[in-house]
């Protein structure tokens, strides 16, 4: 029901932006690459026949794979370039597969030092592993911002014991960083720039994201909980010191998706999650949301899961910095390409640094609206930040969005203390 009015409020709205559309794909580049069909299926029986504990290396150079490169159900092993910037492996015009390497079923599986470009799916996705190591990694599309574009740059998912760091990413038409349903997540010290969502994580139990870098994405980092997934509740996130500059990149993503749906110029959204602290981060130049904590009913889309429960509790939004000042008069307009984003700016007139929808679970609230404690969303210590609730717990129709929308933040003026992520100190970590 609120879904619905709030999205009959969204077509009232007298606003009349397209979102961008890409005019024909840019053709990719596999100039100097090497072609040789020899060696593409002498490395894939290289991952077949590696013993447990063994090493699988790329040699320096720019080769072209026309098939998929699979390994699974090996122990101990690593496969390795000699550096980012000298072994790329580029699978442009890919005829076979579509992930440009699939990892299933390993444990305790190292991956470094090479580049992935133009997989027709995933450049990098692996399923079912625990203990994953990625690290000195790049992953792109050489063709830009385009639709077609896959997914994920890096994509472990139904994982154990995650972790990535000193990566890259760009060019991604979902998300750059995705681990999804994963348990032991920790991410640092990452890059992630021009795709849709820079880094994500999607119903994960305990997870670090921390000291990354998330510039000219449409959105920076993001922490979702999704339905119909095969692990449910994500729930205990750290998300400290990280960047978040310039997440004003035009949406590129596959329409129906999710992230389709994210406004341009969204520093951080938290989204139907549990147990996430979001502090000490700076949100700069985002141009329509510094950080949004919202339900999944903001999306419009049915929920067919018993079992999922799509609102935020139990999250802390403390200590981060907000500034725009980097932005022109031109550049501070807020998203108009979104349904979210015309929402935001017909509400506020303006960019908000953190906003909530302000929907809360039925079973949980009191009859203000208010979550008991140990449940509440709490924001504190940002400064002297812009801020936007919707009040959506109280809307029954249309016009209910303007009446009941407030910008008191004192409301959420609370703490909480016991959200471990993956148990890393921020005080201890480099």
């Amino acid at each position: 029901m609120r879904a619905s009015i709030l999205f009959s409020f969204i077509l009232l709205l007298t606003f009349s932006f397209q979102s961008c559309n890409n005019n024909g794909k840019k053709a990719g580049d596999t100039s100097g690459f090497e072609t040789d069909e020899k060696f593409q299926k002498e490395f894939q029986e290289k991952l077949i026949l590696v013993e447990d504990g063994g090493t699988v290396e790329f040699p320096a150079g720019k080769f072209l794979f026309k098939k998929a490169l699979s390994i699974e159900g090996k122990k101990n092993v690593t496969i390795k370039g000699a550096g980012a910037d000298k072994t790329i492996l580029s699978f442009l015009g890919q005829t076979e597969g579509a992930e440009g390497i699939l990892v299933t079923n390993c444990q305790n599986i190292n991956i470094e030092g090479f580049t992935i470009q133009d997989a027709k799916g995933d450049n990098l996705k692996l399923k079912g592993c625990d203990g994953v190591h990625i690290h000195h990694m790049n992953s792109t599309w050489t063709t830009g911002a385009d639709t077609s574009n896959g997914n994920y740059g890096y994509y472990p998912v139904e994982c154990k014991n995650v972790v990535m760091e000193y990566c890259e990413v760009s060019y991604c038409a979902d998300a750059g960083v995705y681990i999804g349903q994963s348990t032991n997540v920790t991410i640092h010290h990452c890059y992630a720039h021009h795709n849709v969502a820079g880094i994500e994580i999607e119903n994960c139990i305990n997870s670090d994201i921390y000291k990354n870098k998330a510039e000219n994405n449409a959105g920076g980092i993001l922490v979702f909980d999704l339905p119909k997934l095969f692990q449910a509740n994500g729930r205990n996130a750290k998300v400290w010191d990280n960047d978040c500059i310039n997440n004003n990149f035009g949406n590129f993503g596959k329409p129906g998706s999710i992230v389709a749906s994210i406004p341009p110029g969204s520093g951080m959204i938290i989204m139907a999650t549990d147990s996430v602290d979001v502090f000490n981060n700076r949100i700069i130049n985002s141009k329509t949301i510094g950080i949004a904590c919202v339900s999944y009913i903001i999306t419009g889309k049915k929920v067919n899961d018993t079992t999922y429960g799509p609102y935020c509790n139990t999250i802390t939004i403390h200590d981060n910095k907000f500034d725009r000042s980097g932005l022109s008069l031109t550049e501070k307009v807020p998203d108009l390409s979104t349904d979210l984003g015309k929402l935001l700016t017909a509400t506020y007139k303006g960019a908000l640094d953190i906003f909530v929808d302000g929907s809360a679970d039925p079973k949980l609230r009191d009859k203000n609206g208010q979550l008991p404690e140990g449940k509440k969303i709490c924001i504190r210590n940002n400064g002297n930040v812009k801020f936007g609730n919707l009040n959506m717990w109280k809307v029954s129709g249309e016009k209910d969005i303007m009446n009941y929308k407030d910008e008191d933040i004192t409301k959420f003026d609370c703490a909480y203390t016991g959200i471990n992520g993956n148990g890393l100190n921020p005080a201890n970590v480099k």
